[in-house]
């Protein structure tokens, strides 16, 4: 595959972290111990960099992954050369994303979008979707159906949504719409879909890999 040139204008950042057995994927652990919790992590990172590298063939994008725990070389080893990798850096999770967008508007992007690996429905029609929405909105956000939102997308760095709100709870998409409606920004909803964050859960991942044998 050809690298398209480091900066396009619309940018894609990948949140992930090194699977790393005891550190990754907490909440499952007491359903697959340490080991299986870390292979999954590495499993689902790899289903959503598998959509990604799908969009890429479509449209013209630049993709970075933040990463948390391991090392660049750790990453590199793990998902390989192709992609540009940097830490995800210090503070809450609203401040490392916060950070990244700001990177990528000032390295030249014009639509940014982040995405985690915790949600086995993100594909490439709904990631291209997102980057279309975003010639119309200022803001896209991907709801996931346990209240956190999956995805986020943005014409320009808006440090405001990431401040005073509380990471992991079920309020955080409706307080990011909240923010967004008092700074009188246009935005707009994807499709609802499931994270994969408790032993509960692991039934979307697993129909998720069915679904896609059998397409």
């Amino acid at each position: 595959m050809l690298n398209l040139p480091a900066n396009p204008k619309q940018h894609l950042i990948i949140f992930t972290r090194y699977p790393e057995p005891g550190k990754t994927k907490t909440r499952l652990i007491p359903a697959l111990g340490d080991i299986g919790a870390a292979n999954l992590q590495r499993e689902m990172t790899e289903h959503t960099i598998f959509h990604v590298q799908e969009l890429q063939k479509a449209i013209a994008i630049s993709v970075e992954v933040r990463f948390a725990g391991g090392d660049l070389q750790l990453m590199q080893d793990w998902l390989g050369l192709d992609l540009v990798y940097q830490s995800q850096g210090e503070g809450d999770l609203g401040s490392r994303m916060a950070q990244s967008l700001f990177d990528a508007f000032q390295s030249g992007a014009e639509k940014v979008i982040i995405i985690g690996t915790d949600c086995p429905g993100v594909n490439a029609e709904i990631l291209a979707t997102a980057f279309e929405k975003l010639h119309t909105f200022d803001l896209v956000l991907g709801p996931a159906i346990d209240g956190g939102y999956y995805l986020i997308g943005l014409r320009q760095a808006i440090p405001e949504l990431f401040v005073n709100i509380e990471w992991g709870t079920t309020q955080v998409f409706q307080k990011t719409v909240d923010i967004a409606q008092e700074l009188h920004l246009s935005y707009v909803n994807l499709p609802p879909l499931a994270d994969v964050d408790r032993p509960e859960d692991l039934p979307i991942w697993e129909q998720t890999l069915v679904g896609e044998m059998e397409g």
